[in-house]
């Protein structure tokens, strides 16, 4: 059987003020060649198919006609789960349509936890693979608060809480097995942040938990689990140090800071409860360059990828010692009326003042909400023994916003 872990499309997501769109189809496409391709049987999608709650109709419309075809393919079962950036509702409202089409959306948690696991079968009704489909498990789904807890302790339940209900899922998935036949694997799939796993910056992984107090050991996972499929995390990545399990990471690059990075999906063989693990490289479909230097290596650069018809977005990050007064004229001069874009230009030396009177300062889409927040403390002066219980009712508000937004899509 093969069977094939993806996660993190961000489906609708903007690259610096730049739509995806074009570039998230090419994706799509690629990935249903390669499910025909490569025979794929099972499509397991852990999480974050939508950038937002509140996905836009183009971003719809690439998921949709993604599991239409999919219908049409050698593709006998596709399992998908609700990350943090996906509203459960949206995701969930065409469920019963769906399994129609052996398609299975787990959008949230349920109060009959079993509900998560799918026995999936071959083309004879056979079972073939046992799927524990762990959705993002959010605070109200499997905590009570209690009064006058720390923020210490709320961690510890949380990460108690998460614990148990995956122990709850492969335990009766395990008794299940046991029941239909010894042999069957078991792939659970998650979408959650381990602890020690690896982010680069500015690749837009949100902290789930102020502190990222929620974050759970790997070793912590039942050893009942023959291959653990996570999302969430943007670079793929072996969970404590066991090859069957693994984030495969996004397979698209969330920012400039990943540009060449090898992006994978992960395709997965079974024989019994053996899983052998092959990455499959994705391709790259708008590439991305991020240059830095003095004045004269920018300009070498940008002619060198000019000549070479490159059609990249461009990162420029000045680090000469002079003030350079029309240094953002000088550096589009030699892009324009070139296929390459320049979408950010940023001076690491302390000229800030006179940057913005040349329009190098940053803008609201250079950075993200706990930077501006950050920024603001700065501004005022805040002193550092204050910040730590602002930063968490900073992101108490944050996470109260994302969960009215997901109740009021």
């Amino acid at each position: 059987m093969r069977v094939l872990h993806t996660s993190d499309w961000h489906l609708g997501h903007r690259f610096h003020g730049r739509q995806r769109h074009e570039e998230q189809g090419r994706f799509l496409d690629w990935l249903a060649g390669l499910i025909e391709e490569r025979a794929i049987d099972v499509l397991l999608v852990a999480g974050d198919i939508f950038d937002t709650t509140t996905p836009g109709n183009r971003a719809q419309g690439l998921y949709y006609r993604f599991l239409h075809r999919l219908a049409n393919s050698t593709c006998r079962h596709v399992a998908i789960i609700g990350g943090n950036h996906d509203s459960p509702a949206l995701l969930e409202a065409p469920r019963e349509l769906l399994r129609q089409l052996d398609i299975h959306v787990i959008g949230m948690a349920d109060d009959c936890p079993e509900k998560e696991i799918l026995l999936l079968r071959d083309r004879q009704g056979r079972p073939e693979l046992l799927v524990c489909a762990v959705p993002y498990l959010r605070d109200r789904d499997i905590r009570l608060a209690a009064a006058g807890e720390t923020l210490e302790e709320k961690g510890r339940r949380l990460r108690e809480g998460i614990l148990a209900h995956y122990r709850q899922i492969c335990q009766a998935a395990d008794q299940l097995r046991n029941e239909i036949d010894p042999r069957l694997p078991l792939v659970v799939m998650g979408h959650l942040f381990v602890a020690g796993g690896r982010t680069v910056e500015g690749d837009g992984v949100r902290e789930l938990t102020i502190g990222g107090l929620d974050r759970i050991e790997g070793a912590a996972f039942p050893e009942a689990i023959d291959y653990l499929a996570l999302g969430h995390l943007h670079l793929g990545q072996v969970v404590a140090g066991n090859p069957t399990r693994r984030y495969c990471g996004a397979p698209l690059p969330m920012s400039f800071a990943e540009a060449g990075a090898r992006k994978e999906v992960l395709l997965l063989a079974t024989e019994g409860r053996h899983i052998a693990v092959e990455p499959v490289r994705v391709p790259i479909f708008q590439p991305l360059a991020s240059l830095r230097g003095d004045l004269d290596h920018l300009l070498r650069e940008l002619a060198r990828l000019r000549a070479e018809n490159n059609p990249a977005w461009i990162e420029l990050l000045y680090e000469g010692e002079s003030v350079i007064p029309d240094l953002r004229e000088r550096l589009l001069a030699v892009v324009e009326g070139s296929s390459l874009e320049v979408l950010r230009i940023r001076n690491s030396r302390l000229y800030d003042f006179a940057l913005q009177q040349t329009r190098e300062a940053e803008s609201l889409d250079d950075l993200g909400v706990d930077e501006v927040f950050e920024r603001c403390l700065d501004a005022r002066g805040i002193d550092e023994s204050q910040r730590p219980e602002l930063r968490q009712a900073f992101a108490e508000i944050v996470a109260r916003l994302g969960n009215e937004a997901e109740e009021h899509p």
